[in-house]
């Protein structure tokens, strides 16, 4: 390792895995906006945040709790132009309020991340 690798760390820095709970959030802020799926789920996350991924393993592992809350509700639907149907994930009405606050817990986490990678952006810009 050398010095300007440390630099190039936070200039660029590898892609954060989102855990379990930060997927949960992450999951109902994005249901709040309205019905998706699991492969749209990870999708959207790469495009919107492309800092972070999503694996397979802990989408479906943060759904199954979702749904074992009955945060969400799930049910199969025939999308043109695939052949087979995808499950389909919502909010459940009577979690609305919760979802709301975990999904502000997502938003604020995102912030704060956002203004440490610009605050160490800045440091190593101005050398100190």
């Amino acid at each position: 390792m050398k010095l300007e690798d440390i630099y190039q760390f936070f200039e660029n820095p590898p892609p954060t895995y989102l855990c379990q709970e930060l997927a949960v959030c992450y999951i109902l802020s994005v249901l709040r906006e309205g019905e998706s799926y699991g492969t749209e789920l990870i999708q959207k996350l790469e495009q919107e945040y492309p800092t972070y991924r999503l694996s397979d393993t802990v989408l479906y592992s943060a759904i199954k709790f979702l749904e074992d809350e009955k945060a969400i509700t799930g049910y199969w639907k025939k999308l043109e132009g695939r052949g087979r149907p995808r499950r389909m994930y919502q909010v459940s009405p009577e979690w609305q309020e919760r979802s709301q606050q975990l999904a502000d817990l997502w938003q604020e986490y995102i912030k704060r991340r956002s203004n440490s990678l610009i605050i160490s952006r800045e440091l190593i810009a101005s050398g100190e």
